[in-house]
């Protein structure tokens, strides 16, 4: 206890306040078994969230030195999501006042002190039709060749991306988190272990990404490991989401497909897909990994929508 007051007598309020975010961010990863990226974007929100109050400490009435996470208020915190709004979306200010409120929830269970994020509400968020591609547009991005040799290794992975991420509805995360111990070749399955929600799950592989995988592994320039990633740079090591994202947009843009979509586009193109030719919620919520019913059924507003347009154009009385 004596060692701990000394050191704490050495740090200043700024230290401090990042020693208890690291501290939180690594109680998240090892007690609650949380999601990698939930873990990362938590951290550097409430980091974001440090650095606010330590620009804003002459108009808080405070020294920089003097901001430490004791002395932060509910009006503190108002300020920084007001501030916020300004910029961001709604869904990124829901995301950073979630971290806020864990993270102060965490100092209430560790050592008891009140959280000023309790009465603060997240802003209403207003949810849009997501992006999604019509299934002509998705066959033209997946067999699209950017180059005259789709035989190299690039290319070769490149596809089977695509291919499973439309195959399966996978986030990008569980994507490039796959090994190729996950893929069940013979039952056409891949197991997405401890994904968001923290729950295991199996999850169907059509015969194009399947055939589209085998050849990759058989492309691959590190020899694939049965416990070892399946989608790897070109030097082996387990590709990034953003590296994802970024050869998804190339190939948007090489392709010509007009309508501008993410990795998770594809994933909601996915679930509108199979809603459209017959499949039931409780079936694409398993496949997705929802935890609500209510989440899937966003789907069921866009296949709506996309029967009104067809409506609209299609029948003369309009």
């Amino acid at each position: 206890r004596i060692a701990a007051d000394s050191i704490a007598a050495q740090m200043d309020a700024r230290e401090m306040m990042e020693a208890e975010v690291e501290a939180f961010a690594a109680a998240l990863r090892k007690a609650s078994r949380a999601a990698d990226n939930t873990v990362t974007n938590y951290r550097r929100d409430l980091l974001g969230f440090r650095s606010f109050m330590l620009e804003r400490a002459a108009i808080l009435g405070k020294r920089a030195d003097e901001i430490d996470v004791a002395s932060i208020t509910a009006d503190h915190i108002r300020s920084y999501l007001k501030e916020l709004m300004k910029t961001a979306k709604r869904a990124t200010v829901q995301r950073r006042l979630s971290a806020i409120k864990a993270f102060f929830r965490y100092r209430e269970t560790t050592i008891g002190a009140a959280s000023p994020a309790r009465s603060i509400r997240s802003p209403k968020n207003v949810r849009g039709l997501p992006s999604i591609l019509q299934e002509a547009e998705v066959r033209k991005l997946i067999e699209f060749s950017p180059t005259l040799d789709d035989s190299t290794p690039a290319a070769i992975r490149d596809r089977a991306i695509f291919e499973t991420l439309y195959s399966s509805g996978l986030r990008v995360g569980e994507l490039v988190g796959l090994d190729w111990r996950d893929i069940d070749e013979e039952l056409g399955m891949v197991m997405i272990r401890a994904g968001k929600g923290n729950k295991d799950r199996l999850v169907p592989l059509g015969e194009p990404a399947l055939d589209a995988l085998k050849r990759w592994k058989t492309a691959m320039p590190i020899a694939w490991e049965h416990n070892g990633p399946v989608i790897t740079n070109l030097r082996g090591g387990r590709l990034t989401t953003r590296s994802v994202e970024m050869i998804l947009q190339r190939r948007i843009e090489a392709a010509g497909v007009t309508v501008g979509v993410t990795p998770h586009g594809l994933r909601h193109s996915f679930a509108t897909h199979m809603l459209g030719n017959g499949a039931d919620l409780r079936s694409i919520q398993e496949m997705l990994g929802h935890a609500s019913l209510a989440t899937t059924q966003r789907y069921t507003h866009v296949s709506v929508h996309h029967l009104k347009e067809v409506y609209r154009r299609a029948f003369p009385r309009v």
